[in-house]
């Protein structure tokens, strides 16, 4: 069964104008309100001041009222070119997170992995009202092998009060967060050409329904973005 989920788009880090980008978010996007809204650059550095604590300075996202309420929170990777504050951020990541991103031999996958995981830190810190530092977080990986916070004191038994799901592509990160529920979300670039037959590929992946809705469509190019919404529910 699809949820139906309320869903806030908030913009993270950087804070600079791009153009509107489309979000889809696994279940269904019907009858959904969106609301987008803007964060708040990292204050200036100050000397001898942690990453962490400048983030504290930030103002708190708005209140997840229910498991049915899910926020967006979306940054653009070309948007930043300030080395120092890419640096800023990575200050925010675990030894084993820096030494993944270290190992990516392109300058663009690494600031991707830099940035993917500083937004999931400061995101979350954000939620427990920067009780917890973006860089105290440790994560685990529960029996479908998705990663989940590992809180103190935390038992496996309970459900989690915060869930997160991260997806990206060349121009856009994005972490989804909801409490006591778990999601999943995924983006895709509206241009992205599939290498397989879209036919094959619905097939093999989507419902009868799901099938004969996209062989109906005609015209290949709304074809294959109509395959791409498909998929991103998924």
């Amino acid at each position: 069964m699809r949820h139906h989920h309320h869903l806030l788009r908030c913009r993270a880090m950087p804070l600079l104008p791009s153009p509107p980008r489309t979000l889809r978010v696994s279940g269904s996007l019907v009858h959904h309100r969106l609301v987008r809204c803007r964060g708040l650059p990292i204050p200036p550095r100050t000397p001898g001041v942690s990453g962490g604590r400048l983030f504290a300075s930030l103002p708190l996202p708005p209140p997840l009222r229910s498991p049915r309420e899910v926020h967006i929170w979306y940054l653009c990777p070309d948007e930043l070119k300030n080395q120092s504050q890419l640096n800023m951020y990575e200050e925010l990541l675990s030894p084993s997170e820096r030494e993944y991103a270290d190992s990516m031999k392109a300058t663009m996958l690494r600031k991707d992995a830099v940035l993917s995981r500083a937004l999931l830190r400061t995101t979350l810190s954000r939620y427990t009202g920067y009780k917890i530092d973006p860089r105290s977080f440790e994560f685990k990986k529960n029996k479908f092998g998705k990663p989940e916070v590992l809180w103190p004191h935390d038992d496996s038994t309970a459900e989690q009060p915060l869930h997160f799901n991260i997806s990206h592509t060349t121009s856009l990160i994005a972490c989804g967060i909801a409490i006591n529920a778990r999601i999943g979300i995924d983006i895709e670039e509206k241009k992205r050409n599939t290498t397989k037959n879209i036919s094959s590929l619905a097939r093999r992946y989507f419902t009868p329904s799901e099938v004969n809705y996209l062989s109906e469509v005609s015209d290949s190019d709304a074809q294959r973005k109509e395959f791409l919404k498909l998929w991103t529910l998924k």
